[in-house]
C-alpha cells in the first residue's frame, strides 16, 4: 500500500529524477544517484519489484537512449548495461538493509518468531545489517564500474532530460507532501515506538491517514491486487509451515541432516547453514518460497547442533533474503524485469550473478556474522 502511494502521487519518480538531474553528468555518480533513491525508498516499500521495478526502473530505462545506447545491441554496453546492473544489485542490498523493505521479510520474521521462538525488530534488523549493508551500498557502483564498466563515461544528456521531466511535473503536490510526513511518522513509530504500538497497528494507522487525506482512495486499495494476493498467501504459508512443524516434519528431516554435523565446531555449523541457505537459492524463483521451505528447516537442523547460537543464525538467515536476489534472474521480483531490460545478455547476467553473489555472501561471512556475534 505504501508502494501504491509512491505510485500513485509520482513522489517516487520525483525522488529518482532529482537525484538523477544532480549526479547525472557522471556515469559513476549516476550509479550512485540510483543506489540512493532505492535506498530512501526502500525503508517504505516493502515490495521490492514495486519499488526498483515500478519506481526505479521506469525512470532509469530512458538515461541509455540518450547515448544511443540500444538494448540488444552492441551499444549496449556504452552505459545500459552498467546502470542496469547497479539497478538490480542496489535493490539487493537495499531489500536486506531494512525488515520492510522486502516482504518475505516479514515472512521470514513470523516464522523465526514461530520455530525459534526468536524477536526481530526493525530496529534490530537495520543494526545487525548496517555494516555490511552501508558498506556495499557505498562501493556497489564502483565495482560495477570496474568489473562490468561502461564504454561512455560522462555527458550532459541525462541531466537536460530530468531536468525536462521534473518540469513536466510541476512543483511538489499537497498529496506528495502528505505521503513524504506520513511515511517518516511510520518510520518513526516502527523504530522507537516498537515496544508500545504493534509493527502492523502502525502501518494500519498510516494507511487510514493516507485514505482519509486522499493521498489514495479506497478504490486504489481495494484495486491493489499485488497487495492482497501477498497477504492471503503469506497467512498461508505461515500456516502451512507452522503445520509442518506441528505433525515433526521439520524435526524429522531436522535430525536427519543433523547426523551429517555431527562433531562440527558451532562456528563452522553457523557458516555452512548460512552458505546453504544462500546459495541453495539458485534452485528457487521466489524469496518468499525460499523462506517457507528453507528457514524453518535450517533452524530445526541449527538447534540439534550443541553451542550454535540461534538467535545469530536466525538473523543470518533473514537478513540473507535480500542480497541472494543477485543470483539469477528469476531470483526475485526485479529481476525479471531488469534482464528483460536487453540490457543484461543471459552469460553476462548468470555471470555477474554468480561473481556478486560470492561478494555479498563473504561481505555478509567476514563483517556481518562477527559484528551480530559481537552485538548480542
Amino acid at each position: 500500500m505504501f508502494a501504491l502511494g509512491y505510485e500513485k502521487t509520482g513522489l517516487g519518480q520525483r525522488i529518482a529524477l532529482i537525484l538523477v538531474k544532480a549526479m547525472g553528468r557522471k556515469t559513476l555518480t549516476l550509479g550512485y544517484a540510483v543506489v540512493i533513491a532505492d535506498t530512501i525508498l526502500a525503508p517504505f516499500t516493502p515490495s521490492s519489484t514495486a519499488r526498483s521495478g515500478g519506481t526505479i526502473y521506469p525512470v532509469i530505462k530512458n538515461l541509455p537512449p540518450l547515448y544511443d545506447s540500444k538494448p540488444d545491441d552492441p551499444s549496449m554496453r556504452r552505459i545500459g548495461s552498467y546502470i542496469m546492473w547497479v539497478g538490480i544489485s542496489a535493490v539487493c542490498v537495499t531489500s536486506s538493509m531494512f525488515l520492510t523493505a522486502l516482504a518475505p521479510n516479514l515472512l521470514a520474521v513470523e516464522l523465526v518468531r514461530k520455530t525459534a521462538k526468536i524477536e526481530i525488530t526493525w530496529l534490530d534488523w537495520f543494526m545487525y545489517f548496517a555494516p555490511v549493508g552501508i558498506l556495499l551500498l557505498a562501493v556497489l557502483p564502483l565495482l560495477v564500474y570496474w568489473i562490468y564498466p561502461p564504454r561512455v563515461k560522462e555527458g550532459t544528456e541525462v541531466q537536460a532530460w530530468a531536468a525536462k521531466e521534473l518540469e513536466k511535473m510541476g512543483s511538489l503536490t499537497r498529496r506528495e507532501i502528505m505521503l513524504a510526513i506520513l511515511v517518516v511518522i511510520a518510520l518513526v513509530l516502527w523504530i522507537f515506538r516498537g515496544d508500545e504500538v504493534n509493527a502492523t497497528t502502525a502501518a494500519l494507522i498510516i494507511i487510514s491517514l493516507m485514505l482519509l487525506t486522499n493521498v489514495v482512495t479506497w478504490t486504489d486499495i481495494i484495486k491493489n491486487s499485488a497487495a492482497w494476493n501477498t497477504l492471503v498467501w503469506f497467512a498461508t504459508l505461515v500456516a502451512l509451515a507452522d503445520g509442518l512443524t506441528r505433525v515433526g516434519f521439520v524435526n524429522w528431516f531436522a535430525q536427519t541432516v543433523a547426523t551429517k554435523l555431527e562433531g562440527v565446531f558451532p562456528q563452522a555449523a553457523v557458516a555452512m547453514l548460512l552458505l546453504i541457505n544462500f546459495f541453495g537459492h539458485y534452485l528457487f524463483a521466489s524469496v518468499t518460497a525460499h523462506v517457507t521451505a528453507m528457514i524453518p528447516v535450517l533452524l530445526a537442523v541449527a538447534s540439534t547442533v550443541p553451542g550454535i547460537h540461534m538467535h545469530t543464525l536466525a538473523l543470518g538467515l533473514c537478513l540473507q533474503l535480500g542480497i541472494m536476489g543477485i543470483l539469477t534472474p528469476y531470483a526475485s521480483g526485479p529481476s525479471p524485469v531488469y534482464y528483460g531490460s536487453g540490457y543484461l545478455p543471459a552469460g553476462d547476467y548468470w555471470r555477474l550473478g554468480a561473481i556478486f553473489g560470492v561478494i555479498f555472501f563473504v561481505a555478509f561471512l567476514v563483517i556481518g556474522v562477527p559484528w551480530m556475534l559481537f552485538m548480542r
